[in-house]
C-alpha cells in the first residue's frame, strides 16, 4: 500500500512552493516515493465577500510583508530555488479558479497526472510569473501537461464543483489548520517550509 503525507496548501503561498521543494528533496532520500494527499486552502478567506471574490485588503502591514519576503528569499536560497521568481508574484492572484481547476484533476485523472499539474501551476506562478486566476492561464497549463484544456475550464464554470472546493476550505479550518503550508502525517503535523530534515522526522519519527 502507498504511503501518502497529507499537505494543505494554495498555489499563491510563497512557502507552499518552497515547502513542496523541501519535500521533494525529502522524497530523493526515500526508497519510495509518498503520494501527496492534497487539502486546498484559501489564504484569502478573509478577503472575499459573498459571491467568493476577493474585494478587501489583506489586512497585513508593510512590516509583515518585508519580514515575509526576508524569509521567502532566505529560504529560496537554503533550499536552491534559484528559478523561483523574487518578485513576490502571489500579491495580487486570486487562487480559488486553480484550486478548482487542481481538485477537478484530482478527481478525474490518475495521480501522476495530477502531481504533474500541480507542479505546473506552482511554476507557472512563482517561476514564470504566470497570472493563474486567469482561467486562459489555466487552460494552457494543463494543455502543456496533456490534460484537456476545455475540461479544465469547463470545470472552473462548474458551480456545484466551485461550492465544493469552498467546503473543502472549511473544512481545513475546522480541522484546525490556520496557515500554510501544513504537512500531516499519522496524527502529527508540522507547519511552515519546514526542512527535509523535519519532513523525515515527521514521516518516520525518527
Amino acid at each position: 500500500m502507498t504511503e501518502t503525507i497529507t499537505v494543505f496548501s494554495d498555489y499563491v503561498c510563497p512557502f507552499c512552493y518552497l515547502g513542496r521543494r523541501s519535500l521533494d528533496e525529502y522524497q530523493e532520500s526515500r526508497d519510495e516515493a509518498l503520494e501527496i494527499d492534497w487539502h486546498p486552502f484559501d489564504l484569502r478567506s478573509n478577503q472575499r465577500n459573498d459571491e467568493g471574490e476577493v474585494v478587501r485588503e489583506s489586512g497585513h502591514d508593510d512590516e509583515y510583508y518585508e519580514q515575509a519576503r526576508e524569509n521567502v528569499e532566505r529560504l529560496r536560497e537554503e533550499y536552491g530555488a534559484d528559478e523561483m521568481a523574487t518578485t513576490f508574484a502571489g500579491d495580487d492572484v486570486d487562487s480559488l479558479d486553480a484550486q478548482i481547476a487542481s481538485y477537478h484533476v484530482r478527481e478525474t485523472e490518475e495521480y501522476e497526472t495530477w502531481l504533474d499539474f500541480d507542479r505546473a501551476l506552482f511554476a507557472a506562478l512563482w517561476e514564470d510569473e504566470r497570472d493563474i486566476g486567469d482561467v486562459d492561464v489555466l487552460a494552457a497549463v494543463a494543455d502543456e501537461v496533456g490534460i484537456d484544456a476545455e475540461a479544465v475550464r469547463e470545470a472552473v464554470a462548474d458551480d456545484d464543483l466551485r461550492e465544493t472546493v469552498r467546503t473543502k476550505f472549511g473544512e481545513a479550518h475546522e480541522m484546525g489548520i490556520t496557515g500554510v503550508p501544513t504537512f500531516a502525517y499519522d496524527g502529527y503535523a508540522a507547519r511552515g517550509a519546514v526542512p527535509p530534515e523535519q519532513l523525515r522526522r515527521l514521516v518516520e519519527g525518527e
